[in-house]
Parts: C-alpha cells; sequence; structure tokens
C-alpha cells in the first residue's frame, strides 16, 4: 500500500468574468428608476458571464426581458461594447457610449399628453 499525499490543484489563470463596473450601473439604474416610476418596469436581473454581462429588464418577474442591456468588451473596437436588444432577439442599438445607447430606451418613455 502507497500513501499519497493530497491531489495538487491546478493552477492555472483564473476565468475572468466580464461585469459593469460602478459607472455603468449608475447610468442603468438611473434610466431603470425613472422606468419604474412610469409603471413601466418591475423587475431586473444581471449576469456576468464568461464574454459577457447583462442587465436584463422585467415588466412582471416570471416573463422573459424586455430588454437586454448587454457589455461585450471583444466588440468595444469594431461595433461598440454596448448593446440594448429587444424581447425578440433585435438589436435595438449599439455603440461605444452606454449613455448613448440607453438613450433608445428613454424615448419608451416620451408620451403625447392630451
Amino acid at each position: 500500500m502507497t500513501l499519497q499525499g493530497p491531489t495538487p490543484v491546478p493552477q492555472g489563470p483564473v476565468p475572468v468574468r466580464t461585469a459593469f463596473d460602478r459607472r455603468e450601473l449608475s447610468v442603468i439604474l438611473s434610466v431603470y428608476g425613472r422606468m419604474v416610476a412610469a409603471g413601466e418596469w418591475r423587475d431586473y436581473g444581471i449576469s456576468c458571464l464568461h464574454d459577457m454581462a447583462v442587465f436584463s429588464v422585467f415588466r412582471r418577474t416570471a416573463e422573459n426581458p424586455l430588454y437586454r442591456i448587454e457589455k461585450r468588451p471583444k466588440l468595444r473596437l469594431r461595433q461598440g461594447m454596448y448593446s440594448v436588444v429587444g424581447i425578440d432577439g433585435q438589436i435595438l442599438k449599439r455603440g461605444g457610449d452606454l449613455k448613448t445607447v440607453l438613450r433608445v430606451l428613454e424615448r419608451k418613455l416620451i408620451r403625447a399628453v392630451d
């Protein structure tokens, strides 16, 4: 019988996850707060994946997201790393500046008053 020590843990690089930083979350939550106050949105979810971060917006908790705000750093030199995706998967706006990309959502807040 031979005695073995503990199995060594692989010492590779730690998998990096993409996430929104504080400034980005501040901009997103500002728009989210206005839409909640208007009664349009009620819930959100944040996913930090390997290649992208997603802020999903829901009208009700049990539904599919109305909009997804995505951050894909690999696209920053091409189309821009931020995008807003609709419920059907269509990209509504894409660009390198988060505030500019989120303007597509603020248009939904503007209504005609009689």
